[in-house]
């Protein structure tokens, strides 16, 4: 009898890569969040301040929202990774499957 196939650290792996692609994403989406809950003002061109609970943000929440650029970097690097992590993940299937 053959043993199971993988299949956890696969899609390990693949949602690894996924996280990684969209972290840009995920940061631009939390600095957003947060200022427009604090009544702030979040842009590309300066820093703005954002006092909440007595302490100015403004820097940070920059920091996370011109963050956002890396992702014209991470997103196509993560759709080639994942595409070929696919393929390989295709590969083993068939590998394993029609093995004898």
């Amino acid at each position: 009898m053959k043993p199971a196939f993988p299949l956890k650290p696969y899609l390990g792996v693949f949602l690894g890569i996924a996280l990684v692609a969209l972290l840009p994403v995920l940061s631009v989406a939390i600095a957003g969040g947060i200022a427009s809950l604090a009544d702030c003002r979040l842009d590309e061109g300066n820093v703005h301040p954002c006092v909440i609970l007595g302490a100015d943000f403004g820097g940070l929440l920059y920091g996370m929202g011109v963050l956002g650029w890396l992702m014209l970097v991470t997103l196509p690097l993560g759709a080639l990774a994942g595409f070929g992590w696919v393929l390989v993940w295709i590969a083993h299937f068939a590998w394993h499957k029609w093995r004898r």
